[in-house]
């Protein structure tokens, strides 16, 4: 395959604690331990897990907002922040949409000037940027003739992440990384600016990491899709081989918390007790076996890595490890 748009290679983020006695180290939250991947001009990356499972850490990562504690962000095989791409121009061609879109917004600004802001801080003339920013309002839905002086707490959640949309566009970049940018609004103000994504995608050349809790909107908009547990990948694959054949426990615990409208299909007992383990201490072994109705005793010994099941699809389970002395591991590789 052609180098990478975007390759993320070893990401971890830990976050010390306070220093224990006499000076000694803190313990640390291990929030991202060891994420790689890999995304192709073009597609859309979803990445889903439960809450603190690392998605944002990992998206905040990638832009550099925190520094990792190891791993590098390549952009067409230049890594970030280095002499062969220095972090403006990385972020030029890389922006973020994120999901609180009133935070996101400077309340002292208008909707035009949010929006030229960036172009203007990169060097183009003011008359310039604003022609731009009132073009990209036009586009996302807001006429600039009602909304281009109006300020963020006079739209409405919708209407501000429209905004956000325009003004992650502004710079022209060829990634948007978008972290739960539709989960705050209701259902049929998302659908709207999901067909809009779509839309932008097509229209912009964009490629997007779609990172959301919700597992259904993601199946919509992902070409491939990711799940993340306690900070590491637990499964990777093209969305409708996911969906339909997942290969860790996990993975199929999640997708079986869907609705179903089939009454045959209802679910009885939830697919998956408990809470994730501390991420300041946690288990041995593989991280999901404290949760896993399928753990044996090499789970709690051995930490599985991403071994490949089909065409650009990989779990991180001893059952999907020829070899690995799981009971439902075939015996070795062929």
């Amino acid at each position: 395959m052609s180098t990478p748009l975007l390759d993320v290679q070893g990401l971890v983020k830990y976050f010390p604690l306070k220093a224990g006695l006499l000076g000694r180290p803190g313990a640390v939250v291990r929030a991202v331990d060891g994420v790689s991947f890999a995304l192709q001009a073009g597609e859309t990356l979803g990445i889903v897990g439960e809450s603190g499972c690392g998605k944002s850490t990992t998206a905040r990562l990638i832009m550099h907002l925190i520094n990792p504690t190891t791993g590098t962000v390549r952009f067409e095989g230049r890594v970030a922040g280095s002499r062969q791409l220095a972090m403006r121009e990385f972020r030029r061609q890389v922006q973020m949409v994120f999901q609180d879109s009133y935070a996101s917004l400077n309340p002292r600004l208008t909707v035009e000037d949010s929006v030229a802001f960036g172009p203007i801080v990169h060097g183009m003339a003011s008359a310039e940027a604003i022609r731009r920013a009132q073009a990209l309002l036009d586009r996302v839905g807001l006429e600039p003739a009602r909304f281009a002086g109006r300020y963020p707490h006079e739209l409405s959640g919708g209407q501000r992440q429209r905004v956000n949309m325009a003004r992650a566009l502004a710079l022209q970049p060829r990634v948007l990384i978008l972290d739960e940018a539709v989960s705050a609004l209701d259902k049929s103000v998302e659908a709207q600016v999901l067909n809009l994504l779509l839309d932008l995608k097509d229209e912009f050349g964009l490629t997007y990491i779609f990172i959301s809790h919700d597992l259904e909107v993601v199946r919509f908009v992902a070409s491939r899709v990711l799940v993340m547990y306690l900070g590491k990948v637990a499964e990777v694959g093209p969305t409708e081989a996911l969906y339909t054949g997942s290969r860790h426990p996990y993975t199929t615990a999640l997708l079986g918390s869907l609705l179903s409208m089939d009454p045959d299909r209802r679910t009885d007992k939830a697919p998956l007790a408990g809470d994730p383990p501390n991420p300041i201490n946690p288990p041995a072994g593989c991280r999901f076996h404290t949760r896993c109705a399928f753990a044996e005793s090499v789970c709690s010994k051995t930490d599985p890595t991403l071994a490949a099941i089909g065409p650009g699809h990989a779990a991180a389970c001893l059952m999907a490890q020829a070899g690995s002395g799981h009971s439902k591991a075939t015996a070795r590789a062929a």
